[in-house]
């Protein structure tokens, strides 16, 4: 059984982007440069956007922090983000979740200009992968789509089953396994909550990508020999035996289920890193003008 080190990964892609960014500091070329809208106070929120800025930082980025009060009407966070869209050094901005209820959350998604859509949730991003044209992909199934790259993981042919079916991992994942890409071309299964006889569907898994959102959920008797699993959950739970109080479990049980699986992403420390490098990536592409010239 192998560890998938998304730790390792992450800090070898982000080596790879710092070195490119020293090459275009030298050309003289246009550093590329990352906002993120922060609304309100929100615990989680304050420290993903922190440690967003702190990547931008190690690889040379330049980051701007915008903040905004809970208080916000849409009308005021809309405006502003006419003005990140119009503001040509910024090459890519995300709008962290969650936002305060009094603000619609699709009407903020569709007012970011797609090209500058670094988050990959923009309809016409979504459209554009479902397609497999060139765009922005979600941050976190880009993240596994380059673990199973960098790991060597054979896809082709295989049956990948997807847990979840939300717009932010288990939907795009779905769509991206089933490409017709080098690190693609799996028969796809994409599972949720109505689905009946659920462990039918995971025992038949090559790759199981599980984004439920349930603790430890999966279990051994859940899948076969030899299986790729990606644990995408993450959810802190009281602990006594940690100094914080508290520990961090995926949605699938780990130590049982590593004991059959050929490949494993650990939680913490799998999945969650290759969130940032992944939309690190795709703000160089912005700044590159990979996508939208």
């Amino acid at each position: 059984m192998t560890i998938i080190d998304g730790k390792k990964i992450s800090t070898d892609i982000q080596d790879e982007i710092a070195a490119e960014v020293n090459v275009i500091k030298t050309q003289g070329g246009k550093i590329p440069h990352l906002a993120a809208v922060l609304v309100g106070n929100d615990g989680a929120s304050e420290t993903y956007v922190a440690a967003k800025v702190k990547a931008c930082e190690r690889v040379g980025f330049k980051s701007t922090l915008v903040r905004m009060p809970a208080t916000i009407t849409e009308a005021e966070l809309l405006a502003r983000l006419e003005e990140l869209n119009a503001d040509a050094d910024i090459d890519g901005y995300i709008v962290q979740a969650p936002l305060p209820k009094q603000i619609d959350e699709y009407k903020v998604i569709e007012a970011i200009a797609p090209k500058k859509d670094v988050d990959g949730f923009h309809p016409q991003s979504v459209g554009r992968m479902a397609l497999n044209l060139p765009t922005y992909l979600p941050a976190t199934p880009f993240g596994i789509v380059q673990l199973l790259e960098r790991y060597n993981i054979e896809t082709s042919g295989k049956h990948c089953v997807v847990l979840g079916r939300s717009h932010i991992v288990g939907s795009p994942m779905s769509i991206l396994m089933a490409r017709n890409d080098k690190h693609a071309n799996c028969t796809v299964t994409l599972c949720h909550s109505r689905t009946a006889n659920l462990k039918e569907f995971t025992l038949k898994a090559d790759i199981l990508i599980v984004a439920l959102g349930k603790t430890e959920f999966v279990t051994a008797d859940m899948v076969k020999d030899g299986v790729v699993v990606v644990d995408v959950g993450i959810t802190r739970v009281p602990s006594d035996k940690t100094k914080s109080g508290f520990k961090l479990l995926g949605d699938v049980k780990y130590d049982e289920v590593a004991a059959k699986a050929s490949f494993i992403t650990p939680v913490p420390g799998g999945v969650g890193p290759m969130t940032i490098a992944s939309l690190l990536l795709n703000t160089l592409k912005a700044c590159r003008k990979e996508v939208y010239n």
